[in-house]
């Protein structure tokens, strides 16, 4: 039996999360004590929340992995909006998890509340609000494989006070996998298109390759030089594929 906020803790450690980068704040001390209780993931202290989105932006750039942040409620959950924009735009995973006002403030302009579903909502793959902390381990699984399945992207996890609090305890069931009914995302490249792709190249009267960031996410760099070196085409990159071909 663990309380929400230890389950929070827990399913980070099952995640193989190395970092986590945040700022504390009322609404996400029982997670920040936890953390500090049992979690063997170190905790990057950053000066203000939107450094933490962009550190873990960062990470998730140079490693490939999924970056995490830990934010409080109202200011601290809107201070990291333009680092979730950025991953956004920019296709990279991340998972964000925000302190709430208590669950029976919601929609009572209580202190620090914020509508953070609703702000995130045009510039996250998903969000979820937080009902039950018996639901917090299936919640933060479907979240990390949102985040880095498909077109990666972030995915905001909004915690009620209440949900973490030590008081309350349930068991801990980390799912295994997750499956969504509506969500299918391609596991590997559609051999048709790819197929279209190679005649028009053949085709076309001034062939050019133009790389994107996909390539580098997909860690298809080696295969990209091959496919150049063998083509004889020219070559250029978006912003986001810059460096992935030498």
């Amino acid at each position: 039996m663990l309380s929400g906020g230890d389950m929070v803790a827990r399913a980070l450690e099952e995640e193989g999360v190395e970092f986590i980068f945040g700022y504390p704040g009322g609404a996400v001390l029982h997670i920040y004590d936890a953390l500090h209780r049992h979690s063997s993931v170190p905790h990057i202290l950053v000066r203000h929340e939107q450094a933490a989105t962009h550190a873990a932006d960062g990470y998730a750039r140079s490693t490939g992995k999924t970056g995490v942040v830990l934010v409080t409620s109202g200011p601290g959950a809107t201070n990291a909006i333009t680092g979730i924009a950025t991953a956004y735009m920019d296709s990279i995973p991340m998972v964000v998890i925000s302190g709430q006002v208590q669950s029976h403030l919601i929609g009572e302009d209580a202190f620090q509340e914020t509508d953070m579903i609703g702000i995130s909502r045009p510039i996250v793959k998903h969000s979820f609000l937080v009902k039950r902390t018996e639901d917090i381990p299936r919640i933060i699984k479907t979240a990390f494989y949102l985040a880095a399945s498909g077109r990666p992207g972030p995915v905001v996890v909004d915690i009620p006070k209440d949900i973490t609090a030590p008081a309350y305890k349930a068991p801990f069931d980390y799912p295994e996998e997750v499956s969504l009914r509506s969500y299918s995302p391609a596991e590997k490249g559609h051999s048709g298109q790819i197929r279209k792709a190679v005649e028009l190249l053949l085709r076309a009267k001034k062939p050019m390759v133009y790389a994107g960031g996909g390539v580098i996410q997909g860690n298809a760099s080696a295969a990209l030089t091959d496919l150049v070196r063998h083509l004889n085409f020219p070559i250029t990159n978006t912003l986001m594929g810059l460096g992935a071909y030498p």
